[in-house]
């Protein structure tokens, strides 16, 4: 939590750099707000902070309707420095608590109930099932705002399986009810949802936009010339996305998703893999105490993820010691030959699914047999093991440090992940005339690691190279 003399001073001068790095409650109203917040600036001696809007909730203040503290960016900057606490928010975000219960999600972390608990409440102030409703609440509440769908669709897509809890939840949560938030609604049924992404800025958007472009799939990937797209599976269904810079600090995502089902955890998918909730001041602010960055630091880099770990695996195992031309050159021969159509827009496919790799001979691809193989041992694992850490992965024979390192830079969004034998880094350091240790930028070597490869492509006057293995 930032100090109260930060806060004080943040929310004074509405510095959008700490939007949803703190929230702001007004004792005398019973409000809290974002930092960013239109509204009249109370007194000091009239508020107190929280480090999260769920700390906020269950402290008994409601969220304000004109600055809508649902819409801030998520993750303060200790996500990206504790694994574990990390991994049990991305798992209640894909709905773990749904699923089983908190001593299964205990045990699927590797570690105690209570250590779990322990975390939530030292880190957030709450108890991870509060989390997990509040998240849900706080998502339907986004879309009784953003979109004229009924309410009973509504908590359905935020993951409440009857009107009646979704109600209760609602009231004790915010102390609002859902028509309070929304007065009259229009039925829609093109399965195309519109809905603005909040960030902390500063934002590369354009370099973003480069790095993807020149690693996009045919038909899988497509990219304009202001925004991203791409086709996914997820839970049990499929659809496609597109974003592109919206209104001040905000993205505006155009969702095709049919099945309509529990949304809310698709939504926090996709905000990660545009890492949307990084705190890139705060990054930026250690990098540059180092020699490396001192002169050149993109400002606003953040960590272009792929959709699954499973995609960001095959990627890097298709990338070893190739350019990124020639590794894209063989995913499309790949994506050609096993991807599936998307149902709803057969103009597109999607990525290629663990059973359909196990199950090719993948003649399709220009490979070493040996190559071929490990493509095969590593879908037949993912489809034993789906959540197989990529550390797992080196019992693989053809799998070494670099491909389990860049899959869980861009499948995880790792943010300390330093990949000092990719070519493009080594590249990239040749510039620099001391030889100081990466250590000194944990937790956010995943950071450095774009920065330098950003720095190779500046120098040659292209797309940044990296994928190219020394493991």
């Amino acid at each position: 939590m930032l100090s109260a003399d930060v806060c004080q001073q943040a929310r004074q001068s509405r510095d959008p750099r700490f939007d949803g790095a703190f929230f702001t409650a007004v004792k005398s109203t019973g409000i809290f707000c974002r930092s960013i917040c239109p509204a009249k600036t109370p007194l000091e001696s009239n508020v107190e902070y929280f480090a999260s809007a769920a700390a906020a909730s269950v402290a008994g203040y409601r969220p304000c309707l004109r600055c809508r503290p649902d819409s801030a960016p998520g993750s303060p900057a200790w996500q990206g420095s504790h694994t574990s606490l990390q991994r049990a928010l991305r798992l209640i975000d894909e709905g773990a608590l749904q699923q089983s219960n908190q001593a299964q999600l205990a045990e699927r972390l590797g570690i105690s109930e209570r250590y779990l608990r322990r975390l939530f409440q030292q880190h957030l102030g709450i108890a991870p099932k509060q989390y997990a409703l509040h998240q849900q609440v706080l998502f339907a509440k986004k879309l009784l705002h953003e979109t004229q769908l009924p309410i009973q669709h509504i908590a359905v897509m935020a993951g409440f399986h009857s009107i009646r809890r979704f109600n209760d939840a609602f009231v004790k949560q915010l102390q609002l009810s859902p028509s309070q938030i929304r007065r009259s609604t229009v039925p829609t049924s093109d399965g195309l949802l519109t809905l603005e992404l909040s960030y902390r800025p500063p934002l590369a958007w354009p370099s973003l936009l480069a790095f993807w472009q020149a690693r996009a799939l045919d038909k899988v990937e497509w990219c304009t010339a202001t925004g991203y797209g791409r086709s996914f599976h997820w839970q049990g269904h499929t659809g496609s996305f597109y974003v592109e810079p919206g209104t001040a600090n905000q993205l505006r995502l155009q969702l095709h998703y049919p099945a309509g089902h529990e949304i809310w955890s698709l939504i926090r998918h996709i905000r990660r893999l545009l890492d949307l909730d990084a705190d890139c001041t705060l990054i930026e602010q250690q990098l540059r105490q180092h020699p490396w960055f001192q002169q050149h630091l993109i400002s606003g880099l953040r960590i272009p993820g792929v959709w699954s770990l499973w995609e960001a695996g095959i990627r890097a195992i298709l990338g070893q010691q190739i350019s990124v031309a020639a590794a894209r050159t063989q995913l499309n021969r790949l994506v050609a030959a096993l991807g599936e159509p998307l149902p709803e827009q057969p103009d597109k496919r999607l990525f290629p699914t663990p059973a359909a790799v196990a199950d090719s001979e993948l003649l399709m691809l220009k490979l070493p047999q040996s190559r071929r193989q490990t493509l095969r041992d590593f879908a037949s694992l993912m489809l034993q093991q789906p959540e197989a850490p990529p550390e797992q992965w080196l019992a693989i024979k053809g799998i070494g440090p670099w491909t389990c390192h860049y899959a869980s830079l861009r499948g995880l969004q790792d943010s300390d992940i330093w990949l000092g034998g990719d070519l493009g880094i080594k590249k990239a350091l040749q510039q620099h005339d001391n030889d100081m240790s990466h250590q000194q930028l944990a937790p956010w070597r995943s950071y450095a690691t774009l920065q330098l490869w950003f720095q190779t492509a500046t120098v040659a006057n292209n797309s940044p190279q990296t994928g190219q293995r020394h493991d």
